[in-house]
């Protein structure tokens, strides 16, 4: 019988059906690792491309956008890099809810494939010079089909690992969606140290800045192999139903609130992670004026870090409590990160960014190591892939733009510590959130 009502609780499987219900990863703990595997593969990607965009922004200006201030190339490119988070919304709510509706290994699929020709697109493009004002809009139609696939690939990627957790575990495991980011900021922050040394600066500007892309697009069969074989969560396949756009629609409306709150509790999260991954190496070279193989060695250092952290934190949220964890990082953020960057522009050095740049990947990973989790809990389950991705998305829309913001702020006021105010007010959102988020029970929906 067709799922009715406002109750959110999935139907027990019937007999016939318990057979594929044992198929699905939850039911099998020793396939946990591989589907861990499958699923951040393509979590990778995603990031891998973010960042090296973000790390070349200046030679993508300068190939792409017609302008003879590298002020205004650099502010271009790092508008178009921004421009993809404004698809992320569109993207969670109809992929979303074809991932609510049609499974989550499938989605996990589409999003893949979305993934890809965006990449292409910004690789294989000429520059402004060979083709003109169509270089600049291929660009963006790259960067909008990116930002398009990533508005439900971090929901998708949560949700399918939040469904295949234990009760006991689900932090730790959730966290490797964002433990799988850092291994991309590493990769691409490792390619970037090995291109100063092997390539001329004017080289990496003409040319050289496409082979980290193009690298990013020839592991993508890869990734299509490893995805293929996923098998989909209990959580979904147990489920008599699933609904379809218009009831997914009226739920989001009806749990308005709850979506509010994942977005201020996002925003501390999508915020903190562009100023220590993206924007370190425009901001260690135009703003610090150190040398671009410093501020690469720093990104890495911070990918490296958040890698070990993440999945720590996440196991202690799931010892301690979500709540604590989120409280204790917000208040750090709101206390130290201002003071900390005032310290690190009065004399830049390699060591000081260094040492701020870690103190900020601590607090980043101690907070996103229960904020991640903890959005997977605080949205109905029904719509739990679409709720996720857009408060997700809609987040990223102000933090994805940290880079363009940050820029913008130093240029107005003259103040080279305009990053740390930026991340404290982002900081100040998290701890509203955290004191309002509560996780989502069956009677709120029935009370509802």
């Amino acid at each position: 019988m067709p799922h009715t009502g406002t109750n959110f609780a999935p139907p027990l499987a019937s007999a016939p059906e318990t057979s594929k219900v044992l198929q699905t990863v939850s039911a099998q703990p020793k396939s946990r690792a591989k589907a861990i595997m499958q699923v951040a593969s393509g979590n990778v990607l995603e990031m891998y491309d973010f960042m090296v965009f973000g790390f070349y922004a200046a030679a993508i200006g300068k190939t792409f956008f017609p302008s003879s201030d590298p002020t205004a190339k650099l502010m271009l490119a790092l508008a178009t890099f921004g421009a993809g988070f404004l698809m992320r919304p569109l993207g969670a709510l109809i992929l979303g809810s074809y991932v609510d509706r049609i499974g989550r290994k499938k989605g996990l699929i589409v999003t893949l494939g979305l993934m890809a020709i965006g990449t292409l697109i910004v690789t294989i493009t000429p520059g402004y010079a060979a083709i003109g004002f169509a270089a600049p809009l291929l660009i963006l139609a790259g960067r909008l089909i990116q930002g398009f696939s990533a508005g439900v690939e971090l929901g998708s990627t949560s949700v399918y690992l939040s469904e295949i957790a234990g009760p006991h575990n689900k932090g730790f495991i959730v966290s490797f969606q964002s433990a799988s980011q850092q291994l991309a900021v590493m990769a691409a922050a490792a390619l970037g140290v090995g291109m100063t040394h092997l390539m001329s600066h004017e080289e990496l500007l003409s040319w050289g800045w496409r082979i980290p892309f193009l690298i990013g697009c020839l592991i993508v069969p890869v990734l299509f192999l490893l995805r293929r074989n996923l098998q989909e969560t209990e959580a979904f396949s147990s489920a008599h139903s699933h609904p379809h756009f218009a009831e997914i629609l009226q739920t989001l409306s009806r749990e308005w609130r709850i979506i509010a709150v994942g977005i201020l509790m996002v925003l501390m999260t999508t915020t903190s992670f562009y100023i220590i991954t993206a924007y370190t190496p425009s901001f260690g070279t135009a703003v610090l004026h150190l040398t671009a193989h410093d501020s690469l060695v720093v990104t890495l250092c911070v990918g490296m870090t958040n890698l070990i952290l993440l999945p720590v934190f996440g196991a202690l949220s799931d010892r301690i409590g979500r709540k604590k964890l989120l409280l204790i990082a917000t208040v750090s953020g709101i206390v130290t990160v201002y003071p900390a960057m005032t310290w690190l522009v009065s004399d830049p050095s390699f060591f000081k960014l260094l040492g701020v740049e870690l103190w900020l990947a601590v607090i980043y990973s101690m907070y996103n190591g229960a904020a991640v989790v903890y959005l997977t809990e605080i949205v109905p389950p029904r719509i739990r892939t679409t709720g996720f991705s857009l408060a997700y998305s809609l987040a990223t829309c102000v933090g994805g733009f940290t880079p363009f913001i940050c820029t913008s702020l130093i240029h107005a006021t003259g103040n080279r510590a305009m990053p740390g105010l930026w991340l404290t007010l982002a900081a100040c959102s998290g701890l509203l959130a955290s004191l309002l988020a509560r996780p989502y029970s069956h009677s709120q929906s029935s009370s509802s």
